[in-house]
């Protein structure tokens, strides 16, 4: 129900920010206008509309006077940029990530401190910046340790994120036993967790980041069952319905390529510039 996501979130911003801006001014926001914006956000990459999320990114950037912080406000500016990189696999984009510079501070909520520098360690690891990405993994920990022993459930969302991070580094690194190992490690304290209602899924899954790991290391048939646990519990995400496609074909199923490249192509309705893999999709379909 991407389109009915949109649909609703659009309504919703725009009622939140008629609210904010009859007392605040004209380029005011609250948590309700960018809760709604990381909501809409998120649907329109689950569909390839890359241009409509760049333009939630862009008006995120143009606010400069913020209500009462809050935390549905903090998540949302700090996942809104980090989303956008991760979620088409931006890796130059995320390892230039910042906090946008709105007049929010997140230094009251280091989670979302947090998933700026988990976007920021996967860019540098992936574009091979070791010490950026070993930088932002110590970072990680930091702000993982005040919280132990006050608040389990953000301190453990840090810790997904560091897992997942240091098992990326790994692999470029060239330990790959230790990368599935520390990923899957992220993988499986994420799944003890129930998902906070100020996201509508993490910035990148740490299952979906184990089953691309398994796929780039050409064990196909287990990135499939971490795939399909992925799309389990976050149906019709764009990423994992093509990386199951890629595992099928990788392991020799064609037939079960065929239709969750299918799949993909009907799911997405691509605005602005079409995505590669959308392009490599269709070239499946067509031979």
């Amino acid at each position: 129900m991407w389109q009915e996501s949109i649909d609703s979130n659009r309504a919703a911003n725009a009622a939140a920010l008629a609210y904010v801006r009859k007392s605040l001014g004209p380029q005011a926001f609250d948590g309700e206008t960018v809760h709604t914006m990381d909501y809409l956000e998120y649907a329109y990459l689950q569909t390839a509309q890359d241009g409509p999320a760049k333009a939630v990114v862009d008006e995120l950037v143009g606010f400069q006077q913020s209500a009462a912080a809050n935390l549905p406000t903090a998540y949302a500016v700090a996942a809104i940029p980090v989303r956008f990189a991760l979620e088409r696999r931006d890796w130059p984009a995320a390892a230039s990530l910042s906090a946008p510079a709105i007049g929010f501070s997140l230094e009251r909520f280091p989670w979302a401190e947090a998933m700026i520098s988990f976007g920021r360690a996967l860019g540098d690891a992936r574009t091979g910046n070791i010490a950026g990405a070993q930088t932002e993994i110590a970072k990680l920990q930091s702000l993982e340790d005040p919280l132990k022993g006050k608040d389990s459930y953000w301190a453990n969302q840090i810790e997904v994120q560091r897992l997942g991070a240091a098992g990326i580094l790994a692999h470029v690194q060239g330990d790959d036993e230790k990368a599935v190992e520390l990923v899957r490690a992220a993988a499986d304290l994420e799944a003890t967790m129930d998902k906070h209602p100020a996201t509508p899924s993490a910035v990148l899954p740490a299952r979906e980041l184990l089953a691309d790991l398994l796929l780039e290391l050409n064990q196909p048939d287990a990135a499939l069952a971490e795939y399909k646990e992925v799309l389990r519990t976050d149906p019709n995400r764009f990423r994992s319905i093509l990386g199951e496609a890629r595992a099928a074909k990788q392991s020799g199923d064609m037939a079960a390529a065929h239709d969750a490249y299918q799949k993909l192509v009907a799911l997405s309705k691509p605005a602005g510039p079409e995505r590669p893999e959308l392009a490599e999709a269709k070239a499946y379909l067509t031979n």
